[in-house]
């Protein structure tokens, strides 16, 4: 559905994209992730014709993308991370005006407008202006007005930030739900467990280039840690720490606030061999718990950053 070619953006001396590819298929629901400043908006802003690029190109439906692809932006649907409905109007009067962007049929906007407003969970709101509703519910008129002319292609930049519990499960249920209608969506997000719930598919993208793409599970078969084993309440000076370094399959280590982090590569026994170091050398210790890689992980190690820095 979408193909990106060798994508160069530069802002001066800034390479913001640095010859980036990525295809992205029908019917997915893609992760996009990567620190701040890794190019992810950039590259978006692109996809949708609103920045010139320097080199490469970008196919959407099987015809390029340009300023003027009408017929293209006719099936893409945009719910950006910052909220973008008018204070003037009611939650029905926003979600009729984006409609009307795209369907000039009265009474089809109308059966849309509806729809949207109940698939979003908005039926006791649609009278009200937005400075009234909830961050969860503001957040769901943004993406009503984003996916309310049924696109065949839908971007979501951070669609449950700062949004409660209820309201975010609600979204993801939503997001799921257009998809299986036949919407193919890109979705970033700095919610981890987000993005391994709901993504058939993840791109990492740093320094304007994609460092990995694949399934959860083909990316965490890409990196080294196979199992991370922390132990909470645990004293221990420099020479132990130096010592639990040089045990088998440890290749890294963390220690703060009396907690103990040591990531290791996969192999039978690690916790055991950690936990008879302790009573060998009589540490005491409190809650002890050993976990599988997870996509935080694989971000960490592909691109040495935590995804909110």
């Amino acid at each position: 559905m979408i193909h990106i070619d060798n994508l160069v953006k530069r802002y001066g001396t800034l390479v913001a994209l640095d010859h980036l590819s990525l295809d992205i298929h029908e019917g997915e629901i893609f992760g996009l992730l990567g620190p701040n400043g890794s190019g992810k908006t950039t590259a978006i802003n692109c996809l949708l014709a609103l920045l010139k690029y320097d080199k490469g190109t970008i196919t959407i439906f099987g015809k390029e993308m340009r300023p003027d692809s009408y017929d293209i932006k006719q099936n893409i649907g945009v719910v950006m991370q910052n909220v973008a409905v008018f204070d003037q109007m009611s939650v029905w009067e926003n979600i009729d005006y984006f409609c009307g962007l795209y369907v000039k049929d009265k009474e089809r906007r109308r059966e849309l407008v509806e729809e949207a407003i109940r698939f979003t969970g908005l039926e006791d709101f649609k009278k009200m202006r937005p400075k009234k509703l909830s961050g969860g519910l503001l957040r769901r008129l943004n993406i009503a007005c984003g996916i309310v002319h049924k696109p065949k292609l839908i971007i979501m930049d951070e669609p449950t930030v700062a949004v409660d519990p209820q309201s975010r499960n609600r979204i993801l249920e939503g997001i799921l739900e257009l998809n299986q209608q036949g919407s193919t969506i890109i979705y970033t997000s700095h919610y981890m467990e987000e993005v391994e719930q709901i993504c058939s598919r993840i791109a990492i993208i740093d320094h304007g280039q994609v460092l990995a793409t694949g399934t959860t599970e083909e990316l965490k078969k890409m990196i080294k840690t196979g199992e991370t084993i922390t132990i909470e309440a645990i004293a221990l000076d420099e020479d132990q720490l130096a010592q639990i370094r040089k045990l088998p399959h440890v290749f890294d280590i963390s220690y703060e606030e009396q907690t103990l982090k040591v990531r290791l590569s996969s192999a039978k026994h690690n916790l055991v061999r950690i936990l008879n170091y302790m009573q060998e050398h009589d540490i005491a210790f409190g809650r002890v718990f050993s976990e599988l890689p997870t996509l935080n992980d694989v971000f960490l190690e592909i691109t040495g950053k935590e995804l909110r820095d």
